[in-house]
């Protein structure tokens, strides 16, 4: 198929970014303490908006001994309302990445962070079990701009760097879940250190995590890009990008089993670590008699943990990739997660403090390794249907925190040690269908590439009809077969390069 006049104006003029980029103009290295526009200030605008959205949903946790007697919820109350958190979240992450396919990340993010930012100022005023749970369930919705970020990242960095960047801003974000089990409780003692009774202190601290949340969205909205070359609605405009059909998207999503798989085994990290934020202060609070901001101390551990082990499992998904391919990121998932599992039911079975303190940050560093790995497979489920496949993976992992929470965290059915114990034999067993994602170009977990020479260009166009191919709607997808050789490992070497395709640009 020939050229379009736009393919070859932009081929003749490319446009120059700060980073080196490939054919689709994505980044082709990660620089974290780069703001470059357009690649890396959307980095930093993702992690910093989604770890605003992570305190706004995590901000009641660490303050639930005094909300608790403020409001007197019992532990089925405050079971319910740790499930509401996370469970609101489910659908709007398949609804944020259908949102990100068809009007692009910047757009979809921030309209989700404005629409979720009244919950966690109306926290303030809520005064019964009832209210408390609703609060706590809208504001869940936003941990869905975990999509967004996600997705924001895929369209932004190579295939070679995606896992780093998919880590890091996905990590970082996370950070928010630790992050808010320091600033509340200091945010609440300083207020009513100040002169505030101890049950107005807790709703005033509130307003914190919401005007946080509240200019993230701006931010997103006024200063991100969707995409190297422009915004989804300037480039639909102008005709270089064409307004996909939904229906479409959505089946070549639904119908991808691999997606499915990653959502299952996505509940049982990211989920995981949904759960442990809801429940560990209260557990080492209970359980060992430590006050409330030692408890405080020991859960932000937890989830601070995000600033290096998700991000590590990013950086290790692509460094195996270099060498092992695509198998090499499954295999290094699948190891990470059961780890994790073995440390998490290792949690739950000792009785000493300093040793649980100890295991759990083990076992925190496995559990997000695994979540950061999980978004190094992502990227290459669809091209076509990225944004939904990372909503269902996402989603996924509100699943399984509501799930997991529901068995063993809800009244006094389990003790909480029997409940982390149970909780790790599941992350175990949950993560054994990983061996049956199979990409027929690359291989899986114990088959290599099918016999019939496959190629990336066979699976990626496998997503568009004849007529769409031949009104060139799979350009993009052409050029992105192309730049996911590297996912061969080191049979990439021997490849030879297509003799069209467009060099490297730089500033």
């Amino acid at each position: 198929m020939e050229k379009s006049d736009h393919d070859a104006d932009t081929n003749s003029n490319p446009p120059k970014f700060a980073l080196p980029v490939d054919s689709e103009h994505k980044a082709t290295v990660f620089r974290l303490f780069s703001v470059a526009a357009p690649h890396m200030r959307a980095f930093h605008l993702s992690w910093v908006s989604f770890f605003c959205c992570f305190v706004s949903t995590f901000a009641a946790p660490p303050l639930i001994p005094i909300i608790r007697d403020n409001l007197n919820l019992t532990s089925t109350d405050i079971g319910n309302a740790g499930i509401a958190s996370v469970s609101g979240a489910v659908f709007a992450r398949i609804t944020m990445g259908t949102a990100c396919d068809l009007f692009g990340p910047r757009l979809a993010s921030a309209s989700l962070i404005l629409l979720t930012a009244p919950a966690v100022f109306f926290t303030a005023i809520a005064n019964s079990p009832v209210s408390f749970l609703m609060v706590r369930f809208f504001t869940g919705f936003s941990l869905a701009t975990f999509v967004s970020t996600q997705f924001w990242m895929s369209s932004l960095f190579s295939a070679r760097v995606v896992g780093t960047a998919n880590g890091v801003s996905g990590g970082w974000g996370n950070l928010g879940g630790g992050a808010t089990q320091l600033i509340m409780p200091l945010v609440f003692s300083v207020i009513r250190d100040i002169g505030a009774v101890k049950f107005t202190a807790w709703r005033i601290a509130f307003f914190i995590p919401a005007l946080m949340q509240t200019l993230s969205a701006f931010a997103v909205f006024f200063l991100g890009q969707d995409l190297p070359d422009g915004n989804f609605s300037q480039l639909k405009k102008s005709g270089k990008k064409h307004k996909d059909n939904f229906s479409q998207v959505f089946h070549y999503a639904v119908t991808n089993y691999r997606g499915w798989i990653l959502a299952l085994t996505y509940g049982y990290c990211f989920g995981v670590e949904l759960t442990i934020d809801n429940i560990i202060a209260q557990y080492f609070y209970d359980r060992f008699n430590v006050n409330l901001h030692t408890a405080g101390i020991i859960a932000a551990s937890f989830g601070l943990a995000n600033i290096f082990s998700r991000p590590a499992g990013g950086m290790i998904s692509d460094i195996v990739a270099k060498r092992y391919g695509m198998r090499g990121r499954l295999w290094a998932l699948w190891i990470a997660q059961t780890l994790g599992g073995l440390f998490c039911i290792m949690l739950g079975r000792v009785g000493s403090l300093s040793v649980s303190v100890t295991v759990m940050v083990i076992f925190s560093v496995f559990v997000q390794a695994a979540c950061g790995l999980t978004f190094g497979v992502v990227p290459f489920v669809s091209r076509r249907s990225l944004g939904i496949i990372s909503g269902m993976t996402g989603g996924g992992g509100n699943v399984g925190a509501v799930l997991t929470q529901v068995i063993f965290f809800r009244g006094s059915r389990f003790k909480m040690e029997t409940g982390i114990t149970l909780m790790g034999i599941m992350m175990v067993c949950c993560t054994l269908p990983m061996a049956f994602i199979y990409f027929p170009q690359w291989g899986g977990m114990f088959c290599g590439p099918s016999s019939k020479a496959a190629t990336e260009e066979d699976y990626y166009m496998s997503e568009w009809s004849s007529s769409e191919k031949e009104k060139g709607f799979h350009q993009a997808s052409l050029k992105f077969a192309d730049n996911s050789r590297s996912e061969r490992g080191r049979r990439v070497g021997s490849e030879t390069t297509p003799a069209d395709q467009t060099p490297s640009t730089y500033v």
